[in-house]
């Protein structure tokens, strides 16, 4: 038997591609089918307790951030659902899920994942996705998170962290609807320029790069290096679409970091942005399963929630998909996929 909320999630999907689907461009049919896609897999990866699956497969461990953690594929279901404006298949159970992996001492513990969940990067990760997915099911914390994050400027711990985390600690402080100090964002921005290179990359990588543009949009600053950083993106998008120039574990969220960074610098109207989101299009399109998740790469045969966020987001970046029009504080939905890349943010004290 279908239980009822299967029965609303049915029908949400009918509303919201139907409604969806005046907005879309040329390719709004194919718009509309892969949106109902991905609501049907967020279902099918749906646990009865409120937490998600990384794939369709029970035994499946997940790839990327969703091997890593337990509390990533819930934060991403909850993020998509947010987005276009769909119901959760739990959405009670999903709160009360999140609420249960936090500890009195305000950082949150995901039950699975191949991290450890005692380390500090750990801790940072699994409290920033819970924080994020709470703010959006209209919960707060029962304990106070801030401490995860006062750990890392007591001695400069910051600086250990990888390149690719800078924009955590932005996107944290405006998730929890708090201004972030100032002497962090002097801290950080002193760390961000000094290990940016002249053609606007940090660590010569597209997601340390990412996150460094993530990080000045969330403060309402200027982009160092945008045009500098934005050329090169364009220059290493490979024939196929796709920015896949080093081993998958680096270039995983390569092509979703790619158009972000292209999104927020450059005029989409302009012919060679133009070019480079239909190649990307493409390419993200043959990522897709007949299950309607995604996997990372066209050659991979299984869809994990981590993909499908991601290459989700890519395509909203591209406007091959459409947000819901009246979305409220789209620069809290994950990693910046919603942002209005003329309007101004800022998260700073």
């Amino acid at each position: 038997m279908i239980n009822l909320n299967r029965r609303k999630f049915i029908r949400q999907t009918a509303i919201v591609a139907g409604g969806l689907s005046m907005g879309l461009n040329a390719c709004e049919d194919k718009a509309r089918n892969l949106l109902k896609g991905v609501q049907d897999f967020l279902y099918k990866v749906a646990n009865k307790d409120g937490s998600f699956r990384p794939g369709i497969d029970p035994g499946y461990r997940g790839t990327s951030d969703t091997g890593l953690s337990g509390l990533a594929a819930p934060a991403y279901a909850t993020i998509l659902s947010t987005s276009f404006g769909w119901t959760l298949p739990y959405p009670d159970k999903t709160k009360e899920f999140i609420h249960s992996c936090q500890k009195s001492d305000g950082a949150f513990y995901a039950p699975t994942g191949s991290m450890d969940q005692n380390a500090p990067l750990s801790k940072l990760y699994n409290t920033l996705q819970s924080v994020i997915s709470l703010r959006l099911l209209g919960e707060k914390p029962v304990y106070d998170p801030l401490p995860v994050v006062d750990y890392f400027f007591k001695n400069s711990e910051f600086m250990e962290l990888p390149l690719y985390t800078t924009s955590f600690f932005p996107l944290f402080f405006t998730a929890l609807g708090k201004k972030m100090p100032k002497y962090i964002d002097d801290k950080m921005r002193a760390y961000l320029f000094r290990e940016q290179k002249e053609d606007g990359y940090l660590s010569n990588h597209v997601a340390s790069t990412f996150h460094a543009a993530h990080y000045f949009r969330l403060i309402g600053e200027s982009i160092p290096k945008a045009t500098e950083m934005s050329a090169r993106v364009i220059n290493d998008q490979k024939d196929d679409g796709s920015w896949r120039l080093f081993e998958p574990d680096w270039d995983v969220h390569a092509c979703f970091d790619a158009l972000f960074i292209l999104r927020q610098i450059r005029d989409s109207d302009d012919p060679m942005i133009q070019s480079a989101y239909r190649k990307a299009n493409d390419w993200i399109l043959k990522c897709r399963k007949p299950d309607g998740g995604f996997s990372h790469f066209p050659d991979e045969k299984i869809s994990d929630m981590d993909a499908v966020y991601f290459h989700v987001g890519g395509l909203v970046e591209t406007g091959y998909l459409k947000v819901l029009p009246d979305l409220k504080n789209e620069e809290v939905m994950g990693w910046g996929h919603a942002m209005n890349p003329k309007k101004k943010y800022s998260c700073v004290d």
